[in-house]
C-alpha cells in the first residue's frame, strides 16, 4: 500500500511543471524558523535557525550562497518582518503567503513538514505573494498606526476625565456637545487650579456655546472628591502628553510626505468649506496630497484629508498591483463572493477583512448618510433595499472604484447631483419596465403623454 501511494505522488508531481527550480520555503516562530531548499542544492536541504538577527544573516549567506532566487513565507503574527527585509535587502524574492491557502491540507503536523510543504508548492508555482507596498509607503503607513494608536489613547483619557467629573455630579458633559473643546478645557484646567466658584467657572464659556453661563454654572455645582480630582489630574497630563505626541508624529509624517514621488506641481485647488477636526493634521496635508498623487481626493463626497492619506499609507499611489478595479476592491474585502455549485449560488457574502483601508472606505460611506449627492442617495437606496451593514458595504465598494480610477488614471472626479442622480435612476426603471411589458405583449405608455394624446382625438371628432 505504501509503495502504491508513493508511486501515485511521483506521477501527480510528473505533470506539474516545476516554475522556480530555485525556491526555498520557511516556517516562521516566535523562536526559531525552518527552511527547506532543494534537495539537490545541499546536503542538508532542511535547516534550523534562532531569531536573533546574527542567525538571520547566516540564513541569508546560506541561501545566497546555495543559489536560492525566491523565498516563500506565511504570514506569522509580526514575526516575519524582520525575515522579510533582510532577506529582500540580500536581493531574494520573497513571498509573503496567506496562512489560509495552504493550512487545510491533511498530513502536516510539524514545522519541517510545513517548511517542506511551502517550498514544494512554491516549486510549482502554486503560491501567490501578498501585496506589500514600497519602502517609503511602508514607512508612511507604520507612523500613520503610530498616530491613530495615539489617538486612541487621548479620546481614553477624555472618558476618563469624564468619568472622574460625573462621579463629582460635575454634569459639564450635559451642557457642552465636547469637553476637549475651549470650553471644556479651560474649565477643566481651572478646576485642576483650585477655582471651585461654578459662576467663575461658567465664565470660561466660548461664545459659540448654546448654553448660556447660567446653566452651565448650574451643572458645575458638584460635590468634589481628592482621589477623583487626582483621576482627572493625572488624565489631563496624559491627555496634553498625548496632544504632544501626536504633534512629534505629524512632523514625522511631513517628512515622510516629501520622501515620496510626486505626480503633482501641489496647486491644489481652493478647499470649498470642509470644516476640520480635531484630529486633523497641523500642517497643510491637502497640498501635499495633491502633489503625492496628482489628483484632489478630497472631492469625493465623505472623503477628508485624513481619509484619503490613511487609505494611501496603505495602498501607496502605484496602482499595478492591481490589474483592474475589480482586483482592487477584491483585495480590499470589498466585492460580493462567488462560492457558486451546480450553477447556483451558494453565498455571495463579502469575505471578513482586517484591512485598514477597507475600513476607512466604510467609514467614508457611512458619512453619506445625509449627503445631497448622488452617492448619498446610492446610499440610502441601498440602505432601505439591504440594510444598513451592506448598504455601507456597497457604497464603500463604489468610493474604492472612484478611489482606484482617479489614482491610476489621474482623472478628475467629476460630481454629480441629487437631481441627476434621481432622473437617471428613473430613466433605467423606466426602460426595464417597456422592456417586461414588451416582453409580454404589452406597450408601456406614459400617462401624459396618453392624456394628451385623448384630448387631441376628442377634439378632433
Amino acid at each position: 500500500m505504501g509503495q502504491r501511494k508513493r508511486h501515485r505522488k511521483k506521477r501527480v508531481k510528473g505533470f506539474l511543471e516545476k516554475v522556480n527550480l530555485y525556491a526555498a520555503g520557511i516556517d516562521i516562530g516566535s523562536k526559531n524558523l525552518f527552511v527547506a531548499v532543494p534537495e539537490e542544492l545541499d546536503e542538508q536541504p532542511v535547516r534550523e535557525f534562532l531569531c536573533f538577527t546574527g542567525d538571520l544573516h547566516r540564513l541569508a549567506d546560506w541561501l545566497v550562497k546555495i543559489g536560492i532566487q525566491t523565498v516563500a513565507m506565511e504570514s506569522t503574527g509580526v514575526y516575519w518582518i524582520p525575515v522579510y527585509e533582510i532577506l529582500e535587502e540580500r536581493g531574494l524574492e520573497v513571498l509573503l503567503v496567506n496562512a489560509r491557502h495552504v493550512k487545510n491540507v491533511p498530513g502536516r503536523k510539524s514545522d519541517v513538514q510545513d517548511c517542506q510543504w511551502l517550498q514544494q508548492l512554491h516549486t510549482y508555482g502554486l503560491l501567490e505573494g501578498a501585496f506589500r507596498p514600497p519602502e517609503e509607503t511602508v514607512a508612511l503607513r507604520n507612523y500613520m498606526r503610530q498616530r491613530e494608536t495615539l489617538i486612541q489613547g487621548a479620546s481614553d483619557q477624555l472618558r476618563r476625565m469624564q468619568k472622574a467629573l460625573r462621579q463629582m455630579n460635575l454634569l459639564l458633559d450635559n451642557v457642552i456637545s465636547d469637553i476637549s473643546g475651549t470650553t471644556g478645557m479651560a474649565i477643566i484646567r481651572a478646576i485642576l487650579a483650585g477655582e471651585r466658584d461654578a459662576r467663575r467657572l461658567a465664565k470660561f464659556r466660548d461664545g459659540r456655546c448654546a448654553n448660556d453661563e447660567e446653566t452651565i454654572a448650574a451643572s458645575l455645582e458638584g460635590h468634589y472628591k481628592e482621589e477623583q480630582l487626582f483621576a482627572l489630574k493625572q488624565s489631563m497630563e496624559l491627555y496634553d502628553f498625548y496632544q504632544q505626541q501626536i504633534q512629534a508624529c505629524d512632523e514625522r509624517i511631513e517628512k515622510q510626505l516629501q520622501k515620496i514621488d510626486t505626480k503633482g506641481d501641489g496647486g491644489a485647488p481652493p478647499s470649498k468649506g470642509k470644516r476640520k477636526n480635531k484630529s486633523s493634521f497641523s500642517f497643510d496635508l491637502r497640498s501635499k496630497l495633491y502633489r503625492m498623487t496628482g489628483v484632489d481626493l478630497t472631492q469625493i463626497e465623505g472623503f477628508n484629508e485624513t481619509t484619503a492619506l490613511k487609505i494611501l499609507s496603505e495602498t501607496g499611489t502605484d496602482m499595478t498591483a492591481w490589474p483592474t478595479e475589480k482586483h482592487f476592491c477584491s483585495w480590499l474585502g470589498l466585492s460580493p463572493g462567488n462560492k457558486v455549485s451546480g450553477g447556483k449560488i451558494l453565498k455571495s457574502k463579502t469575505k471578513p477583512t482586517a484591512s485598514r483601508a477597507a475600513g476607512a472606505f466604510r467609514i467614508a460611506a457611512y458619512t453619506l448618510f445625509n449627503s445631497k449627492s448622488a452617492l448619498g442617495a446610492y446610499y440610502r437606496r441601498q440602505r432601505s433595499r439591504l440594510g444598513a451593514p451592506k448598504a455601507i458595504t456597497a457604497t464603500a465598494h463604489k468610493l474604492a472604484r472612484i478611489f482606484y480610477s482617479m489614482i491610476k488614471n489621474g482623472a478628475e472626479y467629476v460630481k454629480r447631483s441629487l437631481d441627476e442622480y434621481e432622473r437617471q435612476y428613473r430613466n433605467r426603471i423606466t426602460r426595464n419596465l417597456k422592456r417586461r411589458a414588451a416582453e409580454m405583449g404589452y406597450e408601456l405608455v406614459n400617462k401624459t403623454e396618453y392624456l394628451d394624446k385623448s384630448k387631441h382625438l376628442l377634439s378632433t371628432t
